[in-house]
């Protein structure tokens, strides 16, 4: 395909979302911002230029349709989706209730998987696309500073971009996920708790937090149109926390 391409990032207006979305528009794509935050979306795009910024609630199977349509109105086509949203509550597990349950999952693995429907069909359409879903160590090792309800959608994204990866792949689209341990972000040390850090670090093979400015970069790889004969890949950048 011919011209600039347009990606769309959901979660795409704060942390590792951001640095996604700035990492992709520095490599010449036009990027739509999807956030609950419209405010903050529509912010960043006017920063950044030839960007848009939607609000959007990944949850709203309708309001994934509409995204689409207004993205591809708006900014010409679209051509990559970056499922980036999640919601994160470290809840204990025997704890969670049920509509906490559903609210994590709507917005974790029920957003993720409509978003490749939606986003995949337009794709497999044009006979082009590049999808990437942000996975998580939690959803590989079970947890441990996320609550189970997050570490379950995570793991379900992964069997999701499978799926995806081996229905798309004769269509010229690639879906692979990116699986990140804990990453040195306001996140994380909210839930790890500044007092903790240290010790934290210290069983980490590596001795460190990840960078979320490398996630994006494994993310901008992965969607270049280089990046051709890699789908239904996860891959990892977790400090040495789980090998496969």
């Amino acid at each position: 395909m011919t011209g600039p391409h347009t990606a769309v990032v959901t979660g795409g207006a704060h942390g590792l979302g951001e640095f996604i979305v700035r990492r992709l528009h520095s490599d010449g794509f036009r990027v739509a911002i999807a956030d609950l935050d419209a405010a903050a979306a529509t912010k960043l795009a006017g920063e950044l230029g030839d960007s848009r910024g939607y609000g959007v609630d990944v949850g709203d199977q309708e309001a994934l349709h509409r995204l689409k349509d207004d993205v591809v109105r708006d900014l010409g086509g679209v051509h990559v989706l970056v499922n980036n949203a999640a919601r994160t509550q470290a809840t204990p597990l025997l704890e969670i209730t049920p509509d906490e349950l559903a609210s994590v999952m709507a917005v974790n693995f029920t957003g993720t998987f409509t978003a490749c429907q939606v986003f995949g069909t337009h794709f497999a359409r044009q006979n082009y696309g590049r999808i990437v879903n942000m996975a998580s160590l939690a959803g590989q090792n079970g947890g441990t500073a996320t609550g189970g309800h997050y570490a379950s959608s995570k793991g379900a994204v992964l069997t999701a971009t499978k799926v995806f990866a081996r229905e798309l792949a004769g269509h010229g689209v690639t879906v692979n996920a990116v699986s990140p341990g804990p990453q040195d972000s306001p996140v994380v040390r909210s839930i790890i708790g500044e007092e903790n850090l240290a010790g934290y670090t210290e069983n980490i093979p590596v001795g460190r937090l990840g960078d979320p400015a490398f996630i994006a970069r494994v993310v901008a790889l992965l969607v270049s149109a280089d990046a051709a004969s890699v789908t239904g890949a996860c891959w990892d950048a977790n400090g040495g926390l789980y090998l496969r």
